[in-house]
């Protein structure tokens, strides 16, 4: 590595690996769409009530730092909504407040794992998952969501890996099992069933539990959300969310982190991640006051997040049934989230891999997607179904004759 350190070569993101590309094309002349990055808000404008908060925080002068931890006020916000959603009793000292779901994943594994320790983590998976574990020196134990079942966990393999670790004593360096839910980039909303099965192993073994609950609010197509916290009464558990997607301000970075019990796991976690908070001295402080309004004002954000999910819900299913029409992929029907993830048959067409796949749609087509092996699911890809029909059905038009034209005759 020379002057890089060893942990550097761990750090990239898939999601955004052919930006570069493509603003090389774009510099060129050539038309991009950019169905890449899960941004809401370049779609779907930050409400005006969320926008107006921070306008008055900046002319209140709420530019100084805030508490390390977060704002009491957001705090106390975010105690207020687990309480209405989930009947979850927490207390404001059980949130660290983050920039974002990414610094909340990176706190955790930094503070956490040690060198040769696991985690299990489900792939599909967020890319940055694996990204900030390995970058900590942990070695992913990658379990997998069954793609002929919904996308849903096979919780049956999840149990004869832990017990082969418990078997071989390697139990104890399993630091954690994380879980998406809904899933990105699948979609898919996890059964309850399948929730309260994760929960009972987690608890059987001894592993602390970890769910990424981000995408909460934006479920359709009839399936209901059940949060972790729901089911893990007395098991040591974090919870991390934030306010990116389902109130429509990712560039705002504010997540948080949320450790609901007052076991040893989870009271020195808390304490450790306070350190974290405050060795990066502060959040953006206006954003942290705007993120409490927004989560305050229910009757507003049941107004916004009904129209945006129903919208979502339509470009989603649209993407869904234009991409089905192509015989060269195949499609399990998202249920949350914005994204679509279908399976590329490779064997019929004219590339060696998703990235071949992925790179030469870009270069010929001008369609930016994110190619299946970032997601740690090969011969897959993610597209974004963020943006309007007619953007979207031009681009889906584009891949199904690209796939056409590069079909083995």
């Amino acid at each position: 590595m020379g002057f890089l350190s060893e942990r550097s070569r761990f750090t990239r993101n898939d999601i955004e690996a052919l930006d570069m590309v493509s603003e090389k094309l774009r510099k060129a002349g050539k038309r991009i769409t950019s169905l890449n990055r899960g941004d809401p808000a370049r779609y779907f404008p930050t409400p005006k009530y969320v926008i107006d908060a921070y306008i008055n925080a900046l002319r209140e002068h709420k530019t100084f730092y805030s508490r390390a931890q977060g704002s009491i006020e957001l705090q106390e916000a975010i105690v207020g909504r687990y309480g209405r959603m989930h009947n979850l009793k927490i207390r404001p000292e059980d949130v660290i407040a983050t920039a974002g779901i990414t610094e909340g994943l990176s706190f955790i594994n930094s503070a956490i794992v040690n060198p040769g320790d696991n985690a299990i983590i489900f792939r599909p998976y967020f890319t940055l998952y694996t990204t900030y574990l390995r970058r900590n020196h942990g070695v992913p134990i990658l379990e997998r969501y069954d793609e002929n079942d919904s996308w849903n966990v096979h919780v049956g393999n999840l149990r004869k890996t832990l017990t082969k670790l418990k078997i071989s004593n390697k139990i104890k360096h399993l630091k954690y099992i994380l879980v998406t839910n809904p899933n990105n980039p699948t979609g898919t909303v996890l059964r309850r069933d399948i929730l309260k099965e994760i929960v009972e192993l987690a608890n059987e073994y001894g592993v602390f539990l970890i769910s990424d609950e981000i995408y909460d609010e934006i479920t359709f197509n009839g399936a209901k959300f059940t949060s972790v916290s729901e089911l893990a009464k007395g098991v040591p558990y974090a919870l991390l969310n934030g306010i990116s997607k389902s109130y429509d301000a990712t560039g705002f970075r504010i997540g948080y982190i949320v450790l609901p019990e007052n076991d040893k796991k989870s009271t020195a976690l808390r304490d450790k991640l306070g350190d974290y908070a405050r060795a990066r001295i502060s959040l953006n402080t206006p954003a942290e006051y705007a993120a409490s309004t927004a989560i305050n004002d229910t009757k507003e954000h049941k107004k916004m997040a009904k129209h945006m999910v129903k919208e979502i819900e339509n470009r989603v299913n649209f993407s869904t049934k234009l991409l089905s029409e192509n015989p060269y992929l195949s499609i399990v029907k998202p249920n949350g989230a914005f994204y679509v993830f279908p399976k590329i048959d490779l064997p019929q067409l004219k590339f060696k891999d998703d990235v071949h796949f992925v790179t030469s749609l870009l270069e010929k087509e001008g369609v930016q997607v994110v190619w299946g092996s970032g997601f740690g699911e090969p011969s897959h890809f993610r597209i974004v179904s963020l943006a309007e029909k007619s953007v979207l059905e031009d681009a889906i038009n584009r891949i199904n004759d690209f796939c056409i034209r590069n079909a083995k005759k």
